[in-house]
């Protein structure tokens, strides 16, 4: 809504606004019989009203405004400041009828229709608001965008989109505009006619980087991935710099077998500086996924991931290459590659677990106790760290120091069976190795009851 705004002159008691004086008074002339004392009553009111509604005592700006209104009436200042009154009071109801007298008395003033247009907003009286609103378009463009919001509001997205095609063609094409008319085509399952416009878009402006990603999204949303393709490489021909493009190409690449092009497509998105780090991730996971099936492009993976942990600060590159590593069966390069990612972010829980895990698989059993230790001392509270210094202690031969350990970590254990069992069967061995053989197989019972019961 467009910014409701006027200047009050405090020192002259004068509101600027076209042809308006206030009640047409003199108060510097001088009393003449009872008509001064009527014009110093009225200046004293209006005055006061100003100062109440300054400190936002909106009742006794009120009440001082219907005095002044009880003096003379003549003015529209009066009804307006007193319809503004009434909204802030939230006294929709007066504050309708004291703007609509101001709007009677001068009817092209825009404040005062866009006061009482907000009056009806704040009320969701649209029917009101759409015919208010239909006489402040004239002022200023604003005002159609939110006749278009109004007929988004009930349902008559006909005549929404027909206001966003008319601003669109006035004045070009806007974000808040094509959000509202996302919104409209998807309250509608209208996308053949989303689609439509992207391509009148596109024919009228064929430069445009954005409307070609659009319309590609458009296209793969409906399932039309011919036309998604094709829209691709016709930005890409339009546009040989795009790098955005490559988001979507090096997917229908893949689909048709063109490894190489997707290869070079997937480069280009993850050396990009336009492309959000998040988005990279899951070209990096789609990469992985395809080096693990093609391993003859292994190199360009280790290539970029490498280029890729220079140029980013997060380590979720580095984990997708560690998990990479995990499906090839490689656990100490994997190691290596978390161990990279935990020093970009020290705090990341997942990561220290993984390695924690990997040294325990990997028999390092000195270093999962450590590392163990250490994460106990930033998450106390996760079972899965005393479960793994246990498993670590019992290998160590501390059985002592695992049962301490496995025990404190067992109250910590919330709707996870399977790792109850874990916890269990860590603390039956335990006990076997301190010799206290009814401990041990009260520990296995426990863990056997869990079994049948899962």
């Amino acid at each position: 809504m467009k910014k409701q705004f006027y200047i009050v002159l405090i020192t002259l008691g004068l509101l600027l606004f076209p042809k308006v004086n206030i009640a047409q008074v003199d108060f510097d002339a001088k009393p003449n019989d009872d008509l001064g004392d009527v014009s110093d009553a009225f200046q004293e009111h209006f005055f006061e009203a100003l100062k109440q509604k300054g400190i936002e005592n909106y009742q006794r700006a009120v009440d001082n405004l219907l005095k002044c209104i009880a003096l003379d009436d003549s003015d529209a200042i009066l009804y307006f400041e007193l319809g503004k009154n009434y909204n802030s009071l939230k006294n929709f109801g007066a504050a309708e009828d004291a703007l609509k007298k101001a709007v009677t008395k001068v009817p092209d003033n825009e404040w005062f229709l866009d006061e009482l247009y907000s009056t009806y907003i704040q009320q969701k009286e649209y029917k009101k608001a759409i015919k208010t609103v239909k006489q402040l378009v004239k002022y200023h463009p604003d005002y159609k965008e939110d006749l278009a919001n109004i007929y988004m509001q009930t349902g008559d997205f006909k005549e929404a989109l027909k206001i966003l095609d008319e601003l669109d063609d006035d004045l070009g094409i806007n974000k808040e505009r094509d959000i509202l008319r996302n919104r409209i085509y998807n309250a509608t399952g209208r996308k053949k006619d989303q689609i439509a416009n992207l391509e009148d878009r596109v024919g009228k402006n064929p430069e445009s980087e954005d409307t070609y990603l659009r319309l590609i999204y458009r296209y793969s949303e409906s399932g039309d991935l011919k036309k998604a393709f094709e829209t691709a490489k016709k930005l890409l021909e339009v546009n040989p710099k795009s790098e955005l493009v490559h988001l979507a190409l090096y997917k229908f690449y893949l689909e048709e077998g063109s490894n190489d092009k997707a290869i070079k497509s997937m480069k280009v998105a993850l050396q990009s500086s336009k492309i959000n780090p998040e988005s990279k991730i899951k070209v990096l996971a789609d990469f992985v996924k395809f080096v693990s099936k093609n391993q003859q492009y292994e190199q360009d993976l280790v290539e970029v991931t490498s280029m890729l942990t220079k140029i980013e600060s997060s380590g979720k590159t580095l984990v997708e290459l560690a998990q990479y590593y995990l499906l090839k069966g490689e656990k100490q390069k994997a190691l290596s590659f978390y161990e990279e990612a935990l020093q970009k972010e020290e705090e990341n829980f997942g990561i220290l677990r993984n390695i924690i895990l990997l040294h325990i698989d990997l028999k390092q059993f000195d270093l999962a106790e450590a590392r163990s230790n250490e994460g106990l001392e930033v998450f106390p509270a996760q079972p899965v760290l005393y479960l793994a210094n246990g498993v670590a202690l019992n290998y160590l031969n501390r059985p002592k120091d695992a049962i301490n350990s496995l025990e404190t970590g067992l109250d910590y254990i919330i709707d996870d069976t399977k790792m109850e069992i874990d916890f269990y069967n860590q603390l039956a061995k335990a006990y076997t190795i301190t010799n206290n053989l009814s401990k041990a197989k009260s520990f296995t019972d426990k863990a056997k009851k869990l079994e049948g019961i899962n």
